[in-house]
């Protein structure tokens, strides 16, 4: 009996854990469970993609872009708004929307990436990189800009000597 008495005693000085409702526990082992599988033909693939950094997965993304002719980007969906007459669609219509790619630096490098940081709000060494990796094919410095805006960036990267393409 003295033994029964012993181990209440102890369990009386653990403090209880707080016990999570049936819902929570549940919803924990779901998040956890939610990885993503992948199939073995990729596993050395994405192995080496989590090893990258993310200067270098942009860069990848870049190339595969340019070698494929695809964008990584969203599909914006253009439609007819509610009561607009469809002969307007056949018409041609002023491109309101610009990509910003750099394509050549030209001598003035520092000032070409003292308006990267400034354009794209990066520090010094992403603008740096940049601004380098230009060296290996043109460079996407803002996506879906209107028309203003791009003009004013494009002004800038061709006062610092750079040449810019607006898509």
């Amino acid at each position: 009996m003295t033994e029964e008495i012993k181990k209440e005693e102890k369990n009386e000085e653990k403090p209880q854990e707080e016990q999570k409702p049936v819902e929570e526990v549940k919803e924990e082992v779901k998040e956890e469970e939610e990885e993503v599988e992948v199939p073995d033909k990729f596993k050395a693939l994405v192995e080496e993609i989590e090893k990258m950094s993310v200067l270098d997965l942009a860069e990848l993304v870049k190339i595969l872009e340019k070698k494929f002719g695809v964008s990584a980007a969203a599909p914006v969906a253009a439609a007819p708004a509610a009561g607009v007459p469809a002969e307007g669609a056949a018409s041609v219509e002023e491109k309101s929307v610009f990509n910003i790619e750099l394509k050549e630096v030209g001598e003035k490098k520092i000032e070409v990436i003292k308006v990267v940081r400034d354009v794209m709000e990066k520090g010094l060494k992403e603008a740096k990189d940049l601004v380098d990796a230009v060296a290996s094919g043109a460079q996407m410095i803002k996506e879906n800009s209107k028309k203003e805006e791009a003009e004013e960036i494009k002004k800038k990267f061709q006062t610092a000597g750079a040449k810019v393409e607006l898509k």
